[in-house]
């Protein structure tokens, strides 16, 4: 399953589960309550509840930022993972802002309930006691996803995956159209020296601060920047860029540990490419 379709479900399935749990624990309450609470028990849970699930909130998304932070030192030590980590940065930021919302929802109705409570009417106060605790429960189930997705070891690998779907969707892993994996990558390489070979002639890398850092502390420029710049120099036009950051994330995707398959028509794009290129830089 891919990890867009996943985050949709996961929040489709949370706001049925919601529905559901608010209209069943409501029907319960109103018909057959499992639990009687005095005036001092209502208070205090439910102005506990909203606390709790502040600090939690607050934790998790103290945490966030310290691991997004890792995320874009990642990027530094390798510059292929940009594209994966753009993608998890983009998944992690739709999940986040779908618990601030489950989050808000809870605090209100954690305060309406503590309004209701000296009403009188039992009937209200029930429905918003029920679904307020429901909201409770889902939302530090939804925050308990999103802490193991964060820290899940295949966080890399499985946007790998999505990435190496959405960029090479012909492949679809039968026989007729896989390609040479090794015709790709023989392509792709000889793509890369032609413009690591322009930036050397070009000079475009001497006194530059944003160049990247492998890790045996060497400077060096991605692909992908390359590609920006022979676009920004007017080498190549921007449908010509637009095929080399798609072969560049491609590549990527596979080397950080997507399926090492490519299709038949990304083999052929790669050679239309590389013959195109060799042929724009010797202008």
């Amino acid at each position: 399953m891919s990890l867009i379709f996943r985050d949709f479900a996961v929040i489709i399935i949370s706001i049925l589960l919601l529905a559901v749990a608010g209209v069943v624990s409501s029907y319960i309450g109103l018909y057959g309550s499992l639990f009687v609470l005095n005036e001092n028990q209502i208070l205090y849970l439910f102005s506990s509840s909203p606390q709790v699930l502040a600090g939690i909130y607050g934790l998790t998304l103290t945490g966030f930022i310290f691991f997004r932070t890792e995320l874009d030192r990642d990027v530094l030590r390798d510059a292929t993972l940009v594209e994966v980590v753009d993608l998890l940065k983009v998944k992690y930021y739709r999940l986040l802002l779908f618990i601030t919302i489950l989050v808000g929802v809870a605090v209100a109705l954690c305060n309406l309930v503590m309004a209701y409570e000296s009403s009188g009417d039992l009937v209200v106060l029930s429905v918003f006691m029920n679904v307020g605790q429901s909201t409770f429960v889902v939302t530090l189930l939804v925050i308990g996803y999103f802490v193991f997705n964060v820290i899940s070891p295949d966080r890399f690998k499985a946007a790998s995956r999505e990435l190496q779907h959405i960029v090479d969707p012909g492949d679809k892993g039968d026989e007729p159209s896989r390609g040479s994996l090794s015709d790709f990558l023989r392509e792709y390489n000889s793509i890369e020296g032609l413009m690591q070979e322009w930036g050397k002639e070009s000079e475009v890398t001497s006194g530059s601060p944003s160049l990247s850092i492998d890790k045996f502390g060497r400077r060096y420029i991605s692909n992908a920047r390359l590609a920006d710049m022979l676009y920004r120099s007017e080498k190549i036009d921007f449908e010509m860029l637009s095929r080399l950051k798609k072969l560049i994330t491609l590549r990527n995707t596979i080397i950080h540990g997507a399926d090492p398959v490519v299709s038949l028509a990304l083999v052929d794009e790669a050679r239309e490419v590389n013959s195109e290129l060799a042929i724009l830089l010797k202008k």
